[in-house]
């Protein structure tokens, strides 16, 4: 888990423009576009611009579903 990461809850991290850090759900996220600032549409309607690339919030999106799910194991397979 990273710092940007809080694993008992569904919200990434993130700074809006004026330097605050937000913490967002991201389940709520509907899409995030590149205009040129990075801006969040949530599912509420609200549009929330930060300071963060695209796909630095696609990699935190990514990264918190990751923490949520255990690794799959397949069983029987045999890797060599």
């Amino acid at each position: 888990m990273t710092k940007h990461q809080h694993k008992e809850s569904a919200v990434i991290i993130l700074t809006r423009l004026d330097g605050k850090s937000v913490a967002v759900n991201e389940d709520l996220m509907v899409f995030v576009e590149q205009t040129p600032d990075t801006v969040l549409t949530m599912s509420s309607g609200q549009r929330l611009m930060v300071k963060e690339p695209l796909s630095d919030v696609i990699e935190r999106i990514a990264a918190f579903r990751r923490s949520c799910v255990p690794p799959f194991v397949a069983e029987g397979v045999s890797h060599g």
